[in-house]
């Protein structure tokens, strides 16, 4: 984590993806402190959950621009973005997430790669090949990544495939849980002294499997595809008020289509789900101000967002047309060297249009009469300010305290959704008058991230007015409205709005020991947890569980080696119609050793062989965040074999 920023970012960095070869972003991050992950359909489906907060609160952008695909309508829906091929993911949190928008009140889970390349490689080129077979799933893979470069232009190429079969269970295999993927990118800037100015073109193709309950019954799966378009550019001006203009530019096409086995015994496309989404973002840096007080540094930036859905057949949503327009400003106050103000702000206007439902109060159909539905644009002017102090401190540490007041507009689904949603087997239903959420939260840390020692602890603490969320009401619906309370297939949930309290803590330390070799022999720690309930001393439905961990490493010569064991506490403060969830323990082992190579004799210049292990012990693994954690089991003991060359 770094240590001058005002909130903790989370880094997993490229050696750590090509060692743990995660299919899916909350794979990456599920056991990161703070962070878990829906792990819907596990490899599949497995969206980033932060501080308990996830879809519509949590952003997931690729090189700065939004790449949701529809993640955020279904826990059943992929992110269409493969970690294998990046360079490091980042979670942000705290004030800088005012730049991306009120929807990533509760972070951003950013993917950053070189497909729009802006660098030419010291030797001309560089890349990296990996690949790897994990035990639990049959699991194969394979990515590959390179740039090059030459007279101010640079190209960039990646690809990747992975498949598995249904993986393993303590005493079984969770039926219906085989996945594969492929997909790649070309990139191409133009590279000068002043600055870049790059384009490239992305594809995304993958088909998974929904284990659990009747999906699996009726061997339900999706298939999720993606064309992308990114740019993005920076201009460094000689003279003026301006030191660099930065712009983000995206557009992408996403559909795909939930196949199964019907009513009718048919296997066949049950639901199609299609969105188009445009992103762009202008920032400007002026140059250092100095001032009496000290060196002030900022940027004004603005954002545009146009997003589609288009739904067809058994889907839940109606056709929803979103924009969203925004300004944002930062300014960071040096008062001296060690002590930093900053302070940021965003206005948006945020439209939405749809066709709403206006159900019975009870949620319950009247018989003879149909709900009415009507024509409804929204509109919204979300309004978000923070403030951050940060210090440092003797021996290195470095202390911030930062506030912040956020307002998010409700998004399409929350506010239009009628309708049945068979992957997850949910019958939804939106509120077309929910309100802004409010968010205002207080958060500390203090960090020591050089030398032996590498520590990191937050808490905060947030109050919500108006925190929307899904809520079971009890009824089980079939396909219809009409069939609300008497059927048996679906659960009915209805988008609803709470006052609630959130708090928690993140700690993160590693110290190195004993000196070995050219390394060091160490011991590590974590431990996080969220509490979340509503002013009426209910539970917020879904909320990850307290987990505490640590263990052993060994950094040398180059080798690698780790032994380290999670423990998640049970989860026994539920909602209303939700089941408790058993704790669980994760040990973990480790091995690796890389080896520089003379690229002119084996054509690569660095290569890594290891092998990993996870849930040694065969633990039953619930996850308490999940929708399915009653059905699905995370997958059991896995060794993984991986290897890696660099050049």
């Amino acid at each position: 984590m770094a240590t001058d920023t005002f909130s903790p970012v989370t880094v997993i960095p490229r050696e750590q993806i090509a060692r743990d070869q995660p299919r899916t972003l909350g794979d990456a991050l599920f056991d990161q402190p703070g962070i878990s992950a829906s792990t819907y359909a596990p490899g599949g489906a497995s969206r980033p959950i932060i501080r308990g907060l996830d879809q519509a609160r949590v952003r997931i952008q690729e090189n700065g621009v939004i790449n949701n695909g529809v993640s955020d309508l279904g826990e059943d829906h992929a992110v269409p973005v493969n970690p294998l091929i990046n360079d490091r993911i980042e979670v942000i949190r705290g004030p800088a997430t005012l730049r991306y928008g009120s929807g990533a009140i509760g972070g951003v889970v950013s993917a950053e790669n070189n497909r729009v390349p802006t660098f030419i490689p010291l030797n001309g080129y560089s890349g990296q090949v990996t690949t790897g077979f994990s035990t639990v799933d049959n699991g194969r893979l394979g990515a590959a990544t390179v740039d090059a470069g030459k007279d101010g232009i640079a190209v960039h190429a990646d690809g990747f495939k992975t498949a598995t079969d249904s993986y393993a269970i303590p005493g079984g295999i969770q039926r219906n849980s085989a996945t594969e993927s492929r997909g790649g990118a070309v990139g191409i800037s133009a590279i000068g002294d002043r600055g870049f100015v790059g384009v490239s073109f992305s594809h995304y193709d993958s088909i998974y499997q929904i284990p659990g309950g009747e999906a699996a019954e009726a061997r339900t799966r999706l298939t999720p595809r993606q064309d992308r378009v990114l740019s993005r550019g920076e201009y460094r001006p000689l003279d003026g008020p301006l030191e660099v203009i930065r712009y983000w530019a995206g557009y992408s096409v996403y559909r795909h289509e939930e196949i199964g086995i019907g009513e009718d015994g048919v296997d066949g496309v049950q639901a199609v789900f299609k969105n188009r989404e445009a992103e762009m973002r202008i920032e400007a840096q002026h140059v250092p101000v100095f001032t009496a007080l000290g060196t002030l540094t900022g940027a004004i930036g603005v954002q545009a967002d146009r997003r589609v859905i288009n739904t067809q057949l058994e889907a839940f949503l109606p056709r929803t047309d979103s924009r969203v327009g925004a300004v944002y400003l930062f300014e960071e106050l040096e008062l001296r060297p060690g002590a930093r103000l900053q302070a940021a702000g965003r206005i948006e206007g945020d439209r939405i249009r749809s066709t709403a439902v206006q159900f019975p109060s009870d949620f319950l159909p009247i018989p003879g009469e149909d709900p009415l539905q009507f024509p409804l644009t929204r509109h919204f002017a979300p309004k978000s300010a923070s403030f951050g102090v940060l210090q440092d401190l003797p021996y290195g540490f470095v202390a911030s305290v930062t506030g912040s007041y956020v307002e998010r507009a409700p998004t399409g689904y929350e506010l239009f959704s009628q309708g049945p949603h068979d992957a997850t087997a949910t019958f939804e239903i939106g509120d077309p008058n929910l309100k802004l959420e409010r968010a205002r939260t207080v958060e500390a840390s203090i960090r020591h991230a050089v030398g032996q020692l590498r520590f990191d602890a937050t808490g905060y603490f947030t109050r919500y007015t108006g925190f929307i969320y899904r809520r079971f009401t009890g009824a089980l619906c079939d396909d219809d409205f009409a069939s609300c309370g008497s059927g048996d297939e679906l659960r009915q949930v209805v988008y609803s709005q709470q006052n609630a309290t959130f708090y928690g803590a993140e700690l993160a330390a590693q110290y190195d020991a004993i000196p070995v070799g050219n390394g060091w022999f160490g011991v590590e720690g974590q431990f996080d947890f969220v509490r979340a309930q509503f002013d009426n001393g209910t539970n917020v439905p879904r909320i990850p569980p307290y987990r505490i961990g640590g263990g052993v490493f060994l950094r040398t010569e180059g080798w690698f080696a780790r032994v380290n064991l999670l423990h998640a506490f049970a989860q026994n403060r539920v909602s209303d119609f939700e089941t408790p969830t058993a704790g669980w323990n994760d040990l973990r082992a480790e091995v690796s050793y890389t080896k520089a190579l003379d690229p002119a004799v084996y054509g690569a210049s660095e290569v890594t062989l290891g092998l990993q292990g996870r849930n040694l012990l065969n633990d039953d693994i619930r996850n308490a965040a999940s929708f399915k954690k009653d059905e699905v089991l995370l997958p059991g003991r896995n060794v993984r074999l991986f290897l890696t060359a660099r050049f």
